[in-house]
């Protein structure tokens, strides 16, 4: 290729990257719905947009790395502490058994199915047993099912890429260095090990020149985010020349170890990291199915629809009957555990690398790998993201939406406002920084929040879970107006903040934040000197006689939903609403 070809092929990646997920984000739905048949199309209709002609064996190192910096990034969004026993152990479960029977169902079937030898069959199992967050992240955000199920899923999805990775490593030099496959010697098992030890090491190195980086020369946000970024390529790819796919175990320990170590000064906000994950999904992707032509596809496509059928109807569902039997799991999140099982960007990269290595060997049957690889991960991203929703809706696993809300700040008022809220049928939770904040929260017999509201808050991929909306109502109006923002990203709804005085100096809070509660007129000091004088919060129905001297606060619509009162827009009630007014009490009216 030209000079002027490469740069052409180069730049359509990234716009094709770009645009396809900018256009998946206004669709609503999974990038890879948009991403897939975008690079395949890119490929059949033109030469330039074909990694392997652009950067040549480069490509597969360079694919290495980007799947490290991924699942880096998808280890910086897992709690241990949110891993619950049981959860441990169906997540767990998950991994052996999915492994297993997804690994010995295709490669019995395979053979049969693809005309292809037993050898690359089994290359074709342990390729497929992988998910990814990449692609569960994205529709489990769509449905917003139960944190329960939302947790096994991610952690699954994400454990299961580095796992599947290695496996695929060991199988690919069984398939290549012999004829035959003896998955019942203990050699393997011993390089499994192996490939664990340099991957465990390398997450222990990696950390520890995190911690330095970030902790000892207290880099911002700029120059952190570099050194997260060097440090995991870094030792990736350390990993990977002593070990073939270590690095990825290396990557994902090294963001388990950001994320749940105390004292890890990780930066609040990551626009360019996060960015940059976004990208190289979407390049990798475009990449990938690029070199998937339509004559490939032609004669594995009818039995890749029945190996999904497999897959689909069969393996998984088996799986997590297996993984969630005597757990507290209801049967709807059983079902749905089931019912979710795509494949994502790992199966895409390693049956890319691992089918060119065989088809150079000379392997028969080999070159099919990559467009059935290619097939069941269109098939089942689509399946999937199509049916999740409608089918948590009938299994009874969708949370409900708007009923579950945070309110910060313990003055008496602010207690009262939370006894006010739950009372008109919402899920309310506090959170108070002083002790005796936190004693009058407990006494009112309101949940309390355990933990740092902020640490949490700011933690790279944290989410508070099953809060829809925050109000943050403290007595330190910089706390509100810094707080709205860290936490903007770690929940599903909006965030709000009551108004400062309007004379106020304070640092942050005059000039930003979150949206302001009540207007400008009802700010927090206003609210507590209205409350100090006797005024207190009315729950009624919206169609009730209105008292005199009222403000409405906040609108319960019939489904639960909350819509506040705000600077930027009113809240009208309808028939049916629940209003939460600030007015004179019954009796105060009265005199």
């Amino acid at each position: 290729m030209t000079d002027d070809e490469i740069l052409l092929g180069l730049a359509l990646t990234v716009v094709l990257a770009t645009g396809s997920q900018i256009l998946a984000g206004k669709l609503r739905v999974p990038a890879l719905i948009i991403l897939l048949p975008v690079g395949f199309a890119a490929g059949a209709v033109t030469d330039v947009v074909r990694p392997d002609r652009l950067l040549g064996p480069d490509f597969s190192n360079l694919v290495s790395l980007s799947v490290a910096v991924i699942l880096y990034d998808a280890g910086l969004g897992l709690d241990l502490r949110k891993l619950a026993h049981h959860t441990r152990g169906i997540v767990g479960r998950l991994l052996l058994y999915g492994v297993l029977l997804t690994f010995f169902v295709t490669g019995t079937v395979a053979p049969a199915m693809f005309g292809m030898p037993l050898r690359v069959a089994a290359m074709l199992g342990m390729i497929l047993v992988v998910s990814g967050p990449t692609v569960v992240g994205p529709i489990l955000d769509f449905v917003r099912p139960s944190d329960k199920v939302r947790r096994i899923l991610i952690w699954e999805g994400t454990l299961t890429d580095p796992i599947g990775a290695i496996l695929g490593a060991l199988t690919f030099h069984a398939v290549a260095s012999s004829h035959r496959i003896d998955i019942g010697r203990g050699y393997q098992l011993g390089q499994f090990a192996i490939s664990l030890a340099f991957g465990l090491v390398g997450g222990a190195v990696g950390t520890a020149l995190l911690w330095f980086a970030l902790r000892t020369l207290r880099l911002g946000e700029t120059l952190g985010t570099l050194a997260q970024l060097a440090v995991v390529i870094g030792v990736s790819a350390g990993c990977d020349i002593l070990r073939d796919d270590t690095g990825l175990i290396a990557a994902i320990l090294v963001g388990l170890a950001a994320a749940n170590i105390r004292g890890f000064d990780m930066p609040s906000r990551r626009p360019f990291f996060e960015t940059l994950v976004q990208l190289i999904i979407g390049l990798l992707f475009i990449s990938i199915s690029s070199t998937v032509t339509p004559a490939s596809l032609v004669p594995v496509l009818l039995p890749a629809l029945g190996l999904i059928a497999i897959l689909v109807l069969v393996v998984r569902p088996l799986v997590a009957l297996g993984a969630a039997a005597h757990t507290d799991l209801s049967r709807g999140e059983r079902a749905f555990v089931g019912w979710m099982h795509p494949r994502g960007i790992v199966a895409a990269a390693t049956a890319s690398a691992f089918s060119s290595g065989l088809v150079e060997r000379g392997v028969a049957g080999a070159a099919k790998i990559l467009p059935v690889t290619f097939l069941v991960i269109v098939g089942t991203v689509l399946l999937y993201a199509l049916t999740a929703a409608p089918m948590a809706r009938r299994l009874g696993v969708v949370k409900e939406e708007g009923r579950r809300v945070l309110l910060v700040g313990g003055e008496p008022w602010v207690v009262d406002l939370g006894r006010a809220l739950r009372s008109a049928g919402l899920d309310v939770l506090m959170w108070a920084g002083l002790d005796e904040e936190r004693e009058r929260i407990k006494g009112a017999g309101m949940d309390l929040a355990k933990g740092e509201l902020l640490a949490t808050a700011i933690n790279p991929g944290a989410r508070v879970e099953g809060v829809t909306a925050v109000f943050l109502a403290t007595d330190d109006d910089d706390f509100n107006a810094l707080a709205s923002i860290v936490m903007q990203d770690t929940v599903e709804g909006p965030v709000y903040r009551v108004g400062p005085p309007h004379d106020s100096h304070g640092v942050v809070a005059p000039y930003t934040g979150g949206d302001i509660l009540f207007g400008r007129s009802l700010v927090r000091h206003v609210l507590a000197e209205r409350y100090g004088r006797g005024a207190r919060f009315i729950v009624q129905p919206a169609t009730a006689p209105l008292p005199q001297e009222h403000d409405t606060l906040f609108v319960v619509r019939a489904d639960h939903r909350l819509d506040p009162v705000t600077e930027r827009k009113p809240a009208t009630p309808q028939k049916g609403d629940t209003v939460v007014l600030l007015g004179p009490t019954p009796t105060a009216a009265g005199q």
